[in-house]
């Protein structure tokens, strides 16, 4: 029988494992009724790829997840002026491109108001995708890695899927995308309406069926519906927050307060419902309607008080699944400034508590680390009493 201090050696050993690349040969533990390997569980999917080491959503970050055992990556998508979708994490396009630096495009500099906020800045759908292609993607944190700065490009929809696919025949794995409609009332006004031109594409490239290796998340709820009626893939109701009190306790405030469809929609009802209402079990009996799952905010799953001490994990996962929803959840960040005190410095600690209290998919900016701490925990020992 395994003791605490074997565990707790064992755990804190994955240290040396970080560094690792995951090997191609870590395919699922089960099979499907065609014999290919089945989903694993819990999920490992590289949030904008493999971002805590290179330029977020670019071919080059993607492939690196791969690389580093993620089963899915997350593409964010945007419409550009001619109406293809990018990776891009937002709209406004200033801080993941250099194109602040390009004086040909300096009069493109405006201010547009996304989700009831004004910002300024350089957006994608005043670019046309052959403009967009002459830009590069930049490193957002300023701790990670700058040196890749200003060397990647920006890729649409369809060349990320040919390289999952590429990835997923080489390596005998398989590896899906879990695209983010972005502000997706945002586009509509702009006549960029996001829905049909995704689903298009998946259609095109024959991942528009319910095994398909894809899952569509969207903030907002109206959107997932509309996909609900287009689309057999699975879909995820994101959830989110705009931070916690110093007791750890969920706050909403706008944008952050409740999906942006709610706030434009004129309708009492939605207009004085949070975020929060998706983790009442009301909420959740809503989303089973129209979606495959939830993907909270961590916080909502554990949360931090002032001190940065981890607080009593909620019945969350629990309920969900009892809804009969898959739960994911994000974003899972390494360093250490990043970690609660309970993880000692140690990311692979907050991977093995969500992954025991039953998660079914982490986003992750270094899925090495996700991958490695899901290791550990298939381990059978890591059950023994």
């Amino acid at each position: 029988m395994k003791t605490r201090a074997d565990w707790i050696r064992a755990v804190l050993a994955a240290c040396a494992l970080l560094a690792v690349t995951a090997p191609a040969a870590t395919a699922g533990r089960g099979h499907d009724e065609n014999g290919r390997n089945s989903e694993k569980n819990p999920l490992v999917i590289g949030h904008r790829g493999a971002s805590g080491y290179l330029p977020e959503h670019t071919l080059e970050s993607y492939a690196l997840a791969i690389r580093l055992g993620a089963d899915y990556v997350e593409p964010d998508l945007v419409a550009t002026k001619d109406g293809h979708l990018i990776a891009r994490h937002e709209p406004n396009i200033t801080n993941t491109t250099d194109v602040a630096s390009r004086p040909e495009f300096a009069s493109r500099r405006t201010t547009k108001n996304v989700d009831g906020v004004n910002e300024t800045g350089w957006f994608a759908s005043d670019f046309t995708l052959r403009e967009i292609k002459t830009l590069r993607a930049l490193q957002t944190f300023p701790e990670r890695p700058q040196r890749f700065n200003g060397r990647f490009k920006i890729p649409t929809l369809s060349e990320v899927i040919e390289l999952v696919q590429r990835e997923s025949k080489r390596r005998d794995r398989r590896i899906g995308i879990y695209p983010e409609t972005k502000h997706p009332t945002f586009h509509q006004r702009l006549n960029l309406s996001l829905e049909g031109r995704l689903v298009r594409i998946l259609d095109r490239y024959d991942l528009d069926k319910r095994k398909s290796p894809v899952f569509i998340q969207s903030f907002e709820q109206s959107n997932l519906k509309r996909l609900n009626r287009m689309t057999d893939v699975r879909l995820v109701q994101l959830v989110d927050a705009f931070d916690v009190d110093a007791n750890g306790v969920l706050i909403y405030l706008p944008p952050f307060d409740r999906p942006y469809d709610w706030t434009v929609s004129g309708d009492p009802e939605l207009m004085s419902r949070t975020f929060g209402f998706f983790a009442t079990d009301e909420g959740l009996e809503e989303i089973s309607t129209y979606a495959d799952g939830i993907g909270p905010w961590k916080k909502y799953i554990v949360s931090t008080n002032a001190a940065n001490d981890t607080l009593p994990p909620t019945d969350l996962i629990d309920r969900a699944h009892d809804h009969g929803l898959l739960i994911h959840t994000w974003t899972f960040r390494s360093e250490q400034p990043r970690l609660a005190n309970q993880y000692m410095g140690n990311p692979i600690n907050e991977y093995l508590q969500f992954y025991e209290l039953g998660i079914d998919g982490v986003f992750s900016d270094f899925p090495d680390h996700a991958f490695t701490a899901r290791e550990l925990f298939w381990e059978d020992w890591f059950r023994e009493d």
